[in-house]
């Protein structure tokens, strides 16, 4: 009995409270307003970078830029669910993992949680399977003055294989905020295949002009 209760506490919680982004209109689906989640900068497409294909599912602009950057600088969590939601908007393909983009223990120490694993929680939740974190990432230094090749090479080699465990998925989802280049993504997919992964998928709340 109890597990129903839980979803139409939430369902009437929800209805009663306002709009995260407007704060007038009541909450429609994934804590906004229906107004507000129409306004939406939408892409729901694929971008190609480093020769991989990538959903996305807004552009980079006004609103959910300052959303990303909120949620990722300020510690304004209350925005997940309309991160996830975003996502949810995609045409997922069929996966056995969700694997969030790592971070570095230094971006971790700043801004105490990884902004991917806690959008990759509650679509893992939502989607009943599990998140992998088989990668870890190491410093994360400035890319500036860096060519193209040097970029790429910078950035794989911060990414370092680091699960002992004998546990493998074939088909995987990496999940991260927004794609600029696709280095990050890139780098992190090379990792994946080492580890026997087949199918390596991407999804990013947004795309930025490279």
């Amino acid at each position: 009995m109890l597990q129903f209760i839980t979803p139409l506490l939430h369902k009437a919680i929800q209805s009663i409270s306002p709009c995260v982004l407007c704060g007038v209109d009541r909450q429609h689906q994934h804590s906004v307003c229906k107004e507000c989640w129409q306004q939406m900068p939408w892409s729901k497409s694929t971008v190609q970078r480093q020769e991989m294909d990538i959903q996305v599912a807004c552009h980079y602009g006004y609103p959910i830029d300052r959303i990303i950057q909120k949620f990722k600088y300020e510690q304004q969590l209350h925005f997940q669910n309309l991160l996830a939601g975003a996502l949810f908007e995609l045409r997922l393909p069929k996966i056995q993992a969700i694997v969030p983009m790592p971070i570095s223990t230094e971006r971790l120490l700043e801004r105490g949680y990884n902004q991917s694993l806690i959008v990759a929680k509650i679509m893992a939740k939502q989607l009943n399977i599990p998140i992998w974190q088989p990668v870890t990432r190491l410093q994360q230094h400035s890319q500036k003055g860096l060519s193209r090749l040097e970029r790429l090479d910078h950035i794989e080699q911060q990414f370092q294989i680091s699960t002992t465990s004998k546990l493998r998925y074939r088909r995987v989802l990496i999940l991260d905020d927004v794609v600029t280049t696709g280095s990050s993504i890139h780098a992190l997919k090379l990792k994946l295949e080492e580890l026997g992964c087949q199918k390596i998928y991407a999804a990013c709340i947004a795309s930025a002009e490279s």
